[in-house]
């Protein structure tokens, strides 16, 4: 009995070590860190500063190659440096956000590269684009019917 509990204890011993050993191994390859997952332009005026900034990091032991970056719609524009970001290394992308749309933001850019530990990232960017009254009741979402009471 004593010889089996020993047994059971030393195996036990040697499968915590086991799982403490895989969780300590890093995936060889690029890995992408970026500062923050979203943006908050808050209230910006139209036509406003339309640039925001991620900080993008390498936090492996290759290369990190952006393939590609897509605003989820024409209004958001992405643009990052095309060159490799060497293991440890930082670059800089800036979006950039149509500010002469009144109304709120929230759109998303995607990001495509070689990293092994998310190869594809999707950042977000929020806030509202402010402008005169008549500028956004122009916006179907600020409609009222005919005869409907307006309320401020």
């Amino acid at each position: 009995m004593k010889k089996s509990m020993l047994f059971i204890a030393a195996m036990l011993f040697l499968s915590a070590g086991s799982f403490a050993q895989k969780e300590v191994q890093v995936q060889a390859g690029p890995n992408i860190s970026i500062n923050k997952e979203v943006h908050d332009y808050g209230d910006i005026e139209k036509g406003g500063d339309p640039y925001c900034e991620f900080t993008i990091t390498n936090k492996g032991n290759e290369p990190l190659i952006i393939t590609n970056a897509k605003g989820s719609c024409g209004c958001t524009v992405p643009e990052w440096s095309k060159e490799p970001i060497l293991p440890g290394e930082s670059s800089i992308m800036k979006v950039k956000y149509d500010t002469k749309r009144v109304g709120p933001i929230n759109k998303s850019v995607t990001i495509s590269s070689n990293a092994v530990n998310e190869p594809t990232k999707v950042i977000r960017i929020k806030g509202m684009v402010l402008g005169t009254e008549a500028e956004g009741a122009s916006s179907p979402l600020n409609e009222t019917p005919a005869g409907a009471p307006v309320i401020r």
